[in-house]
């Protein structure tokens, strides 16, 4: 009986400690100040902006929004991808998929622009499986996930076809193109919803990989990650970067232009729960959005009333990267951020459930 109790009573410990430093390594004991550049305001009409990205030779960003809160509560409606101008000369952001379907559930996107002005979109969805969902909702036979190509005509999306592939599609997250054809994701899981993902997300187990599509086939590029999430290629697209959300650092890998073939290089701590990388085309400087305390998160993913708050940084990439929190905020102005970017004294923000994205102008007053 006395062994039996003791048993008890270490197991007990172990869990108490376990769960204290993995309060600690979330960030649930930091404080939070709020550091917002310039003005800021709210962007209505792009629920769930999930992500952002910029066109390189316009001053636009496309944003990718599915109403998150209300297919969690069983009302599915069509995500979609909307533009907006970054000199604000749009009364309000404009849908660019307005006829898509309800299937149409983007996620991750990534815009690549060639030379000759020639603009592809790639988009992650998830016509078989919402976000934080946890049952299939299409037949065996139907794909969960799939990556959704467009090209930009103009201020006009035209879909060009549905890429999907069962066995390497598990939990896809974010995306990056490397041309017209080819592209990286993440798999921010490598288990389907169920117990076995809880495992995954409360120990931290690296299942998570990131995989590439060489124009004809889908390769494993990169595995052993935990919750990997943002990805993104460097502007001479001989370096990828892709974050690991609950470990709060982003993992650096050299890659073969011709096979796409990754070698991990280090990995940089950040300091919060990055969610996704934007890259600048000119300095080669990530942009980071992400969630300051994870365990509030999960808890602002139930309740839309428990405010999680959210950091935005930039990081240097140097021999000793530098990161630089470039904004801050307790939950109250935007809560939730998975994404930030900005060009010339523009700072745009979005989140996973919020009703909207923020713009901050520097200088502004």
């Amino acid at each position: 009986m006395r062994k039996s109790i003791l048993l008890i009573g270490l197991t007990a410990l172990v869990l108490a400690v376990y769960a204290l430093y993995l309060a600690y390594d979330a960030g649930e004991f930091r404080s939070v100040d709020n550091l917002h550049p310039g003005s800021c305001r709210k962007i209505p009409g792009v629920p769930g902006a999930e992500d952002i990205t910029l066109h390189s030779d316009w001053e636009v960003a496309l944003v990718s929004s599915f109403d998150r809160r209300a297919a969690m509560d069983g009302s599915i409606r069509p995500g979609g991808i909307f533009a907006w101008a970054l000199d604000g000369s749009m009364d309000a952001p404009v849908n660019l998929t307005a006829d898509a379907g309800i299937d149409f559930r983007p996620h991750g996107i990534s815009l690549f622009v060639g030379p000759d002005g020639r603009a592809t979109l790639f988009v992650i969805n998830h016509p078989g499986e919402s976000l934080f969902g946890t049952q299939p909702e299409v037949g065996p036979s139907a794909p969960a996930h799939t990556v959704e190509v467009f090209d930009l005509d103009g201020m006009s999306l035209v879909h060009r076809e549905t890429l999907a592939h069962k066995s390497t599609m598990i939990s896809p997250n974010d995306i990056v193109a490397v041309d017209h054809q080819r592209f990286y994701f993440t798999n921010d899981h490598g288990s389907a919803p169920g117990w076995k993902r809880t495992l995954e997300d409360w120990l931290r187990l690296g299942w998570a990989n990131a995989v590439y599509f060489d124009g004809v086939e889908f390769h494993e590029a990169a595995d052993g990650l935990s919750y990997a999430n943002g990805i993104n290629l460097s502007p001479d697209a001989t370096r990828l970067y892709v974050a690991e959300v609950t470990h709060g650092r982003i993992r650096e890998y050299a890659r073969d232009a011709e096979t796409g073939v990754l070698e991990e290089l280090r990995r940089i701590d950040v300091g919060f729960g990055v969610d996704n990388i934007e890259v600048d085309p000119d300095t080669g400087e990530l942009m980071l959005g992400g969630h300051v305390k994870l365990l509030t998160f999960t808890r602002h993913a139930q309740d839309a009333n428990v405010p999680a708050p959210s950091q935005a940084a930039r990081v240097r990439l140097k021999d000793s990267p530098q990161v630089e929190t470039v904004f801050l905020d307790d939950g109250e102005l935007i809560s939730g951020a998975s994404v930030a970017t900005r060009r010339e004294g523009v700072l745009l923000v979005g989140s996973v459930f919020e009703p909207h994205m923020i713009v901050c102008r520097a200088g502004a007053g």
